[in-house]
């Protein structure tokens, strides 16, 4: 049973449009090696958006650096995420999901600052865009 998305488009289409690397993560649910994404070290003031639909995702004032080698936020922009249980790879995890088109961006976890929601969304690079023109 699949669900469907505000965005809905087929797998041929996502093909068309996203890079191979960008396919294999959003759609594929693959990852990014550590320490190799274009925004884990970027601390610019913007948005960052889904790289599937341009949906916005998360704030910049939410990123900070939490040693894990991929960008981190301890917050999301409300509703923007989807939360699925993943069991793959002997683990328990939360893997989060764009709410508008089902693509994946990676997991969340309860080990982010204490001083402020305790999450470390774990995002890979490559499934998200950065606009610095704030909303």
């Amino acid at each position: 049973m699949s669900k469907t998305y505000p965005i809905n488009k087929s797998e041929d289409d996502w093909k068309t449009q996203l890079s191979e690397d960008e396919y294999r993560v959003l759609r594929e649910k693959g990852t990014e090696y550590p320490h190799t994404g274009k925004f884990n070290l970027h601390f610019e003031n913007g948005d960052y958006h889904c790289k599937a639909c341009n949906a916005k995702l998360f704030e910049s004032e939410h990123k900070f650096e939490s040693g894990c080698g991929w960008p981190s936020f301890d917050e999301a922009v409300e509703g923007a995420i989807e939360y699925i249980r993943d069991t793959s790879h002997g683990m328990i995890r939360t893997e989060t999901v764009c709410a508008n088109c089902g693509s994946h961006l990676g997991h969340v976890f309860n080990d982010g600052p204490r001083d402020t929601t305790g999450q470390r969304y774990c995002i890979n690079s490559v499934s998200i865009d950065f606009d610095a023109s704030k909303d």
